[in-house]
């Protein structure tokens, strides 16, 4: 069972400020929290298979190779180029 004082030692550890008047609805929020992790922990699980669960399966395809653009043709658009480069501003 979550207390008040577990509530206020998390939060001086996290550094956090939690106000008096928010106490017990944060204690009975995380104390929900942890119901459902325990709930969650005892669930029955023989003979439950979790591999593959969505059955989804990896779709592969060939590579194939296929000519690239030019130089000439990337760097057409560019606003500023030198030799066979970007030019990029330097930002401050």
């Amino acid at each position: 069972m979550i207390t008040k004082e577990d509530i206020e030692n998390i939060a001086l550890l996290s550094k956090l400020f939690v106000p008096e008047e928010e106490l017990d609805a944060l204690r009975e929020d995380m104390q929900g929290i942890i119901d459902f992790a325990d709930t969650i922990n005892n669930a029955d699980i023989e003979g439950v298979e979790f591999d593959n669960i969505a059955g989804l399966s990896n779709q592969f395809r060939e590579d194939v190779v296929v000519e690239s653009l030019s130089v000439e043709e990337i760097l057409k658009n560019a606003p500023d180029q030198a030799q066979d480069h970007f030019l990029v501003r330097k930002r401050a």
